[in-house]
C-alpha cells in the first residue's frame, strides 16, 4: 500500500532533489524529513500544503496518489475543512495522552 510518506517520496525523486535538498527547501532537518517519507511521523495540514506547493504536486496526489479533474465533484474547499477538523481532532488527543501520562506521575 502507498502511503502518504512514499507519495512525497516519489514527488521529490521526481524532481531529482535529495532528502536534504528538500529538507533544506522546508527548512527541517533532514532526519525530521527522513521521518516524514518513512511515515515516522505525523504531517499536519500546514506541512502537507507546504510539500505539495514546493513539489509543485496537488495536495490530493500526495494524499490519495490521484490528481482531481477540473470537472470532479470534489469539493476542495470541503475537503480542507475535512483536514482541519481531523488535525484539531489528532490535537486535542495527543493533549489527552499528555494529561494522562502528567495524572500518572509520568
Amino acid at each position: 500500500m502507498n502511503s502518504i510518506g512514499d507519495r512525497i517520496k516519489k514527488s521529490r525523486v521526481a524532481l531529482g532533489l535529495s532528502q536534504a535538498e528538500a529538507a533544506k527547501q522546508l527548512n527541517i532537518s533532514t532526519p525530521a524529513f527522513c521521518k516524514i517519507e518513512t511515515g515516522q511521523t505525523d504531517l499536519n495540514i500546514s506541512r502537507l500544503l507546504q510539500i505539495a506547493k514546493t513539489f509543485k504536486v496537488p495536495v490530493m496526489m500526495l494524499l490519495t496518489g490521484e490528481t482531481v479533474d477540473q470537472g470532479s465533484s470534489v469539493n476542495s474547499n470541503e475537503l480542507r475543512e475535512q483536514l482541519t477538523a481531523k488535525d484539531e481532532e489528532i490535537n486535542k488527543l495527543r493533549k489527552k495522552v499528555i494529561d494522562l501520562y502528567d495524572k500518572l506521575g509520568m
